[in-house]
């Protein structure tokens, strides 16, 4: 095949469309192997400053983009009309849900449409956005298949699941394996072969399905088993038992056992919505995914636990909620990163506010709430501490000088076991 043989030899165009925390990183990589690579994103922001060589992503170091975007490995434009001139297409657009949990696959289809307009023989799209079972082969074939085109021969599909973990400093875009399932047989080759070309692992897989439901299950596998230990951590409050020591102790053992911990809720972009897109397609095929729609229910009412327990724990001082003082620390979804997106944060936020709460955040790596929460941030000092009534630490952050809180707050309340071995009468351990 002719882009079999671009590839191999690294002449082949290669474009990917969404410049977020997926496609950024994988555009560099692109680039760094050589491959002339063009990103495409509707964020005029984005575009300029991926031309400027200034990175927005934490796990691209903007050294590396620069360096790309210098040597003319790498451009970024709002133009999907460069699509004409490109060999392959990565598509990395979010994959949201609806209010009601229905997939959204908006951003595909749309991506699609533009790709349709320009489609070509030889030409390879693979999906890299997270999906239900069958999106690639029942939703995006019959759009490209309308201009007369036939996947397998005149272009290839295929998926590829992306596997970002937003911070990970040991495994990155470059040194995870990709899974990779065609629609057929030389679009599975092919997209490896545009893997490889990249200095990845590709993995390749049957089909497009079986792609599309491995990435569904890696992170249905984390939900239920986070939603699991969510409810021996209430269990073990209600019988006095500290459920850290006990997960701590479990962990000993060698074999049998993997360590997952409780916390005040899912966030990112992974864990709290794609169980929901296997689920929903398990549903349309009269299949009910008892332990995906358990464990969503219980990390979702995580975020109310912590105010309840929050609520008694002050009653119990003669306090309440309403006219009180509340520092959140750590809005991020996880230690080291600014990435807010489905943060457990934001419900407690709304929740305290709900009640009557006065709430302020604190959060090295985040930057203004204000108009996205209706949060003001907090100068962490220990007079402007000391005038709370309680703080919640929601995600932990290495680096704070947590003693600090813990000396002047009147009321610390730890979801994350941040504060572990440090003993006090004002903390307060989920």
């Amino acid at each position: 095949m002719e882009l079999s043989s671009k590839l191999e030899k690294r002449t082949a165009v290669c474009s990917v469309i969404g410049l977020g925390y997926v496609g950024l990183p994988l555009a560099v990589e692109f680039a760094k192997a050589g491959l002339q690579t063009i990103g495409i994103d509707i964020s005029e922001e984005k575009v300029d400053r991926v031309n400027s060589g200034e990175s927005y992503i934490g796990d691209v170091d903007s050294k590396e983009l620069g360096e790309a975007v210098e040597k003319g490995f790498l451009k970024a434009t709002c133009d999907f009309d460069v699509l004409k001139d490109v060999d392959t297409i990565n598509i990395c657009v979010p994959t949201p849900l609806r209010k009601t949990r229905d997939p959204d696959i908006s951003y595909i289809v749309a991506a699609v449409g533009e790709i349709k307009k320009t489609l070509h023989k030889g030409q390879l799209i693979v999906l890299e956005s997270t999906t239900y079972p069958g999106t690639t082969d029942e939703v995006i074939m019959p759009i490209l298949e309308e201009t007369g085109l036939k996947v397998g021969s005149d272009f290839f599909l295929a998926f590829s699941p992306e596997r970002v973990d937003p911070g990970n400093e040991v495994y990155t875009t470059k040194n995870i394996p990709k899974v990779v399932g065609g629609v057929t047989a030389a679009c599975t080759e092919l997209a490896t072969a545009l893997y490889r070309a990249a200095h990845m692992n590709p993995v390749p897989v049957n089909s497009s399905r079986v792609a599309e439901t491995v990435k569904l299950l890696e992170n249905t596998f984390r939900s239920v088993n986070i939603g699991l230990v969510n409810e021996i951590a209430l269990m073990c409050n209600k019988m006095g038992i500290n459920v850290w020591e006990v997960i701590d102790a479990a962990a000993t053992k060698p074999f049998g056992f993997m360590p997952f911990y409780p916390g005040p809720g899912l966030g990112g972009h992974c864990i709290p919505i794609d169980p929901f897109y296997l689920s929903w397609k398990a549903k349309m095929s009269g299949f009910e995914a008892r332990f995906i729609e358990l464990a969503g229910m219980i990390n979702g009412d995580m975020p109310m636990y912590v105010v309840n327990r929050i609520s008694e724990v002050l009653n119990e001082r003669r306090k309440c909620i309403n006219g009180s003082s509340f520092l959140i620390m750590g809005v991020s979804y996880k230690e080291g990163i600014d990435d807010t997106r489905e943060s457990p944060a934001y419900d407690i936020i709304r929740l305290l506010q709900q009640r009557g709460a006065e709430v302020r955040y604190y959060d090295p790596y985040v930057g203004d709430l204000e108009e996205m929460a209706g949060v003001g941030s907090c100068e962490y000092r220990a007079d402007e501490i000391g005038k709370l009534d309680c703080a919640i630490i929601v995600t932990g952050h290495k680096g704070i000088d947590y003693q600090l809180l813990v000396d002047n707050c009147s009321l610390v309340f730890d979801t994350r076991n941040v504060l572990k071995g440090v003993q006090g009468d004002n903390i307060v351990r989920l």
